[in-house]
This record gives C-alpha cells, sequence and structure tokens, in this order.
C-alpha cells in the first residue's frame, strides 16, 4: 500500500452551472408547517423509552453525540411531514441505543469516520431501526420511500465487504435497539 498525494479544486455550488441541486429531507429556513401534529403512537414510544438520551430541538441537522448521550433534532416543522420528523427521530434514537449503558454497540461505542464499513454499517443499522419503529407506529407509509433509498445507499457502500449473513445480522441489531427503545426485554434463552 502506498499513499499518493492528489490536488483537487474544490468550488462551491453557487460557483456552478448545469448542476441540479438535490432536494433536502430536512426544508432549511422554512416556516414551520401549519399541519404538523403530533402523532400519538410516536410520542407513545418517545415517552416510553427508559433511561432515552437528552433530546433538544433546533438548528438544521439531525445528530445522535456519543459522547454526551444527546440527540438533536431540526423543529419538527422543518420537515416535509410527521412522518419524516419522527422517521428521523426514530433513526437519531435508533443510535442511542449503541451506547455503552444501553447495548453497547461497536459502530457507537468505537470511534469511526464518515464513509467507513463501520460507519455505514451503523447507519444501516439505525434506518432498518427506524423502520422497525416507523411500522410499529403505523407510520411506514409515510416514510418507506425515503427509508428504502437511504439503506440502499448505505448497501452500495457495504456490497463490496458485506455479506449476506451480516444483513441478517444488522437486521437483528436493529431489532434489539427498536426492542430496547419499546421496552421489550427478551430472557435469555
Amino acid at each position: 500500500t502506498r499513499f499518493i498525494a492528489r490536488y483537487y479544486t474544490v468550488f462551491n455550488l453557487e460557483q456552478t452551472t448545469g448542476v441540479r441541486i438535490p432536494k433536502p429531507r430536512i426544508i432549511a429556513d422554512a416556516p414551520p408547517l401549519a399541519d404538523h401534529k403530533p402523532i400519538p403512537a410516536c410520542e407513545a414510544i418517545l415517552s416510553g423509552f427508559t433511561g432515552r438520551p437528552s433530546l433538544a430541538h433546533g438548528g438544521s441537522q439531525a445528530f445522535y453525540r456519543p459522547s454526551t448521550d444527546h440527540v438533536q433534532m431540526p423543529e419538527a416543522g422543518r420537515f416535509t411531514s410527521p412522518e419524516e420528523y419522527y422517521s428521523t427521530l426514530f433513526h437519531e434514537l435508533t443510535h442511542s441505543t449503541g451506547h455503552p449503558s444501553r447495548l453497547g454497540r461497536p459502530g457507537i461505542t468505537d470511534p469511526s469516520h464518515f464513509g467507513s464499513h463501520e460507519y455505514s454499517r451503523e447507519e444501516l443499522v439505525a434506518e432498518m431501526g427506524a423502520a422497525f419503529l416507523a411500522g410499529h407506529a403505523g407510520i411506514e407509509t409515510g416514510t418507506l420511500s425515503n427509508s428504502a433509498a437511504y439503506i440502499d445507499s448505505w448497501l452500495g457502500r457495504l456490497r463490496d465487504r458485506a455479506n449476506r449473513r451480516w444483513l441478517v445480522q444488522a437486521g437483528a441489531q436493529a431489532q434489539k435497539a427498536s426492542d430496547h427503545i419499546l421496552g421489550i426485554h427478551h430472557g435469555r434463552a
């Protein structure tokens, strides 16, 4: 293995022409949607998550920070629908189950950089967990196409290394995470 220094010229999107800007999942700087109302089944999942991380709203990014055990979410009205808000919240809460005080999943307990194999695996687990929770809440029809596209994008990063067994393992980790959030604890077999 050898390291090769490369030079790249990077342009801001405003400095280009003919480049299509992708539609964001979160609408930054948009006024709150008038019809955004809490979904009772989703709120029940959130309130039933005992020992959950701290949660705050504000800014334009959704993320989970393991070092402070904190979930940050944009205001609900910045999302295109209440279902998308809860799907994103469930994604971040699934990440939080990897914290050492919960399930201690390696994708959270061990640092990994964006785009790495480990990071891709954790993103897949989080999105699958979010899809399980959305199904439990009955909002999966409002989030299915975005979840499927997101899962497919991370699977694409894993294809060269992934095997079918790992996909089943990721699904099992996502199920454990969603069960943890729902307060379902399985005894030893």
